[in-house]
């Protein structure tokens, strides 16, 4: 992808870790889209440009965290490899890969600083293993490296202890090992810090490694199998992503979300992650600050189609799979755990936050909400699924039903809509995916795939949902349906309905334009009315738009918005966050963010001519 902007990787001066008044320490406050993006189907880690592990939740993406300077830049952890007087020259991903090359250069020599998290020729390993590898391609060079372990949230004090392996650290319940290759030199153990350094000439290598779980016995396998492991998980994302059958307009762009997409899929329940961060500001210095490690109905619905049109089935079946045994056991939530229990409520932790920006918080309010998008959400999936030549169990399919039937009783209620809004109303958006559910519903059970007893009242209820659609939510004023009965401001998810097949298209073009016209910003786009007072534009906006342009034959501006977002996105490595400052266009919000990446992914097939019509491939 795009390479970096040079940089100094500059010496942390800083005195006593536990003293607030210091320097701020590595990894810190850089811009959100100067991080890159490890994953290994369980946790994530996000590296910042100067060789600083800033964000590490060992071992789940949403265990406390081990490193987390992201969030805590004076007190925080950090695991970092830096090169004396070097800076960055180039650091992308390797093609088709999640492993990460940075390429360093000082006045002595230059070399290339490869990172992953480390998976086997079997798949996800038992334990986290983060390796680090240092090659010197010129000249000389001198490399420092330091591990200093965080509080997870000060819940606990993290200690040392030797061991002929290496030197094992534990965190509360958190038992990990630092490994380095034998030509480096371990120069400091004390109180919550490793620190090892190493020279290399040109040819020469070195490697790091951290090895981590929690409340289990961990194995040691010998440096060369860690370093062999690089290289055996760049080889096993390469062959993930030969299975890609995209191959039309921004290919790549296409390629590098659906990896990120793959990031966010825990692998040991099938649930997809919303984002791997908690409380990346929405504004800088805002409130707006949310925990998105949970699996939400919606995203991982738009996950899941996401990963069939580009040909990811096995990671669309398990996100299914997970979701529609989620509904069964649970019933419709808004967001679920990634191990599938009921989310928790939000509360908040005592941590300075991102450039100040607080609260900081664990767990999500959203979880006591109702949002009638998850039935369109969830019956859209299933259209899909089934689309797509798989099959629905009788277990599922019986599920499904009793979601219909739901969702015919309350969509005539309020609810806190797809933007999760503190005040209930009848928002438009969530009425049409309320219909969206029903009239999936009624086209599945018509195709043989649901029970057909309650299809004359699935039928009905749509019908009655449009038509209070169309007279309760379209402003003549404003040429456009509105956000919700009884206010002119315009709702920019209401794009979606194009693609949800929402009969007014007349109108709904008309409120294109009028969203176009109030809420973007060049080819950025605020999530509602009102919204640009405080926080940024919301990055799916823009292709959703694009992608309804195309749909709805409009194919030349959809074309124009696409390209001119992705044009104008800062130059980072190719991760996205939720949203976007359009006057610094720095990136807002927690990263990687999945409906960002899924967003882009629909909109380039939409504009490849695929056309998202499920249903049809039923009949």
């Amino acid at each position: 992808m795009t390479e970096q902007t040079r940089g100094k990787r500059g010496l942390y001066e800083g005195g006593d870790l536990g003293n607030a008044d210091h320097a701020r320490l590595p990894g810190s406050e850089f811009p959100i889209q100067d991080y890159a993006a490890l994953g290994d189907g369980r946790s994530v880690v996000l590296l910042a440009p100067d060789g600083a592990v800033a964000w590490w939740c060992v071992p789940e993406m949403d265990s406390p965290p081990l490193f987390d300077t992201l969030l805590d830049p004076r007190a925080g952890g950090f695991f970092q490899v830096e090169a004396h007087g070097a800076e960055v020259v180039e650091r992308r991903y390797r093609q088709d890969s999640n492993v990460l090359d940075t390429v360093l250069a000082s006045d002595s020599g230059r070399a290339r600083l490869t990172e992953s998290l480390n998976s086997s020729t079997a798949g996800r390993l038992p334990w986290c293993e983060l390796a680090r590898r240092i090659e010197v391609e010129a000249g000389t060079m001198t490399f420092r490296i330091r591990a200093v372990f965080g509080t997870r949230g000060d819940t606990a004090s993290p200690w040392l202890q030797p061991n002929p392996n290496g030197c094992v650290f534990h965190v509360g319940p958190v038992l990990g090992l630092f490994r380095c290759s034998d030509n480096m030199q371990v120069t400091e153990e004390e109180d919550r810090t490793i620190c090892a350094t190493v020279t290399l000439a040109a040819g020469e290598r070195a490697t790091v490694a951290l090895l981590a779980g929690e409340d289990e016995p961990l194995g040691v396998p010998t440096m060369e199998e860690v370093d062999a492991r690089i290289d055996i998980s760049d080889e096993a994302w390469r062959r993930w992503a030969e299975g890609l059958r995209y191959d039309g307009p921004h290919r790549e762009a296409v390629r590098r979300s659906a990896l990120a997409l793959k990031l966010l899929l825990y692998s040991p329940s099938g649930a997809i992650a919303a984002a791997a961060t908690t409380s990346l500001p929405e504004g800088i210095g805002g409130e707006k600050n949310y925990d998105y490690r949970y699996a939400w109905i919606r995203d991982a619905g738009y996950a899941v189609n996401a990963f069939l049109r580009v040909g990811a089935m096995p990671e669309a079946k398990a996100a299914f799979s997970w979701l529609m045994k989620r509904l069964d056991q649970h019933g419709p939530r808004v967001l679920y755990t990634l191990c599938g229990e009921v989310g928790p409520d939000e509360r908040a932790l005592e941590l300075p936050g991102y450039r100040g920006s607080r609260p900081v918080l664990v767990g999500n309010a959203a979880a006591l909400q109702h949002q009638h998008g998850i039935y369109g959400d969830i019956f859209e999936t299933a259209a899909l699924f089934v689309a797509d030549g798989n099959v629905l169990d009788q277990r599922s399919a019986a599920v499904l039903s009793a979601l219909a039937d739901q969702s015919a009783d309350r969509w005539r209620q309020k609810d806190a809509g797809i933007w999760e809004l503190r005040e209930p109303q009848h928002y438009t958006m969530s009425k049409i995916s309320a219909w969206q559910g029903l009239a999936r519903a009624v086209e599945l059970a018509e195709a043989g795939h649901l029970p057909a007893t309650c299809v004359p009242r699935w039928r009905r209820e749509r019908d009655r949902i449009a038509a209070w659609i169309e007279e309760h939510c379209w402003s003549e004023r404003r040429k456009a349906f509105v956000l919700h009965p009884g206010t002119e401001r315009l709702d920019a998810s209401l794009a979606l309905a194009v693609r949800f097949g929402f009969d007014s298209w007349d109108k709904l073009s008309s409120t294109l334009d009028a969203i176009r016209e109030e809420l973007g910003r060049g080819p950025f786009v605020y999530r509602y009315s009102g919204a640009e007072r405080e926080e940024g534009a919301f990055l799916a906006c823009s292709f959703w738009l694009a992608e309804a342009l195309a749909e709805l034959g409009r194919e030349e501006e959809a074309e124009k918005v696409f390209t001119g977002t992705l044009r104008a996105l800062p130059k980072g490595i190719g991760i996205l966050s939720e949203m976007v400052d359009p006057e610094s266009r720095d990136f807002l919000g927690n990263t990687p963010q999945g409906l960002s990446h899924l967003a882009l992914i629909h909109a380039a097939c939409t504009l490849r001519g695929d056309r998202n019509r499920p249903i049809r491939a039923l009949e």
